[in-house]
């Protein structure tokens, strides 16, 4: 280290840490709730079945691999389980086959949504996560078939991306359902 000047010398971590937090700081233009533009409608993108759905972020909790679940005995075909996440016991449900009548068909990359409910949260499984999605207001389109069946109780909007249907799904609305509340069979 000897013969180094100040300017070729490692930073400290802490140095090193404070000065990447004033550059990145210094790069922010606003915060993502400051960023949303008048007509845009942000939420999670996914698959249930043939159905391409999205729910606001602040219906979704938080996004899991599929846990290891506990069958129920006595409860409803839909009623997964339940699993031990972080130890709270969360049930878990295959919204297929709560809403179409179809058994989700599990696979590795399996995934579940978590919402909150009154009395505790839920996970549901998705058949295939898309992240977040954006839609304008010009996007909006009719339901396409999308509010059919079950689905019409859920679905208030539809918004038509690349030729494809996005059905905007109330995960709240779901969790309140007097129906899926009663898991017992």
């Amino acid at each position: 280290m000897a013969g180094r000047d100040a300017r070729t010398r490692p930073a400290e971590p802490f140095e090193a840490l404070a000065g990447f937090e004033r550059r990145s700081l210094a790069h922010l233009v606003g915060l993502p709730e400051e960023l949303d533009a008048p007509g845009l409608w942000r939420g999670v993108g996914y698959r249930v079945g043939q159905h391409l759905l999205a729910s606001g972020f602040d219906e979704v909790v938080e996004i899991l691999p599929l846990p290891q679940l506990t069958a129920v005995p006595g409860a409803q075909p839909w009623m997964l389980g339940v699993a031990n996440i972080r130890g709270t016991l969360l049930p878990v449900v295959d919204l297929r086959l709560f809403l179409e009548g179809e058994r989700t068909v599990m696979h590795e990359g399996q995934r579940v949504l978590v919402v909150r409910q009154p009395g505790g949260n839920v996970a549901v499984t998705i058949d295939e996560l898309f992240g977040q999605r954006s839609f304008l207001e010009e996007q909006q389109s009719g339901h396409d078939g999308l509010a059919e069946g079950r689905y019409s109780s859920f679905i208030d909007r539809a918004y038509k991306v690349g030729g494809h249907a996005w059905g905007v799904f109330s995960l709240d609305r779901l969790s309140r359902t007097p129906e899926f509340r009663q898991a017992a069979a």
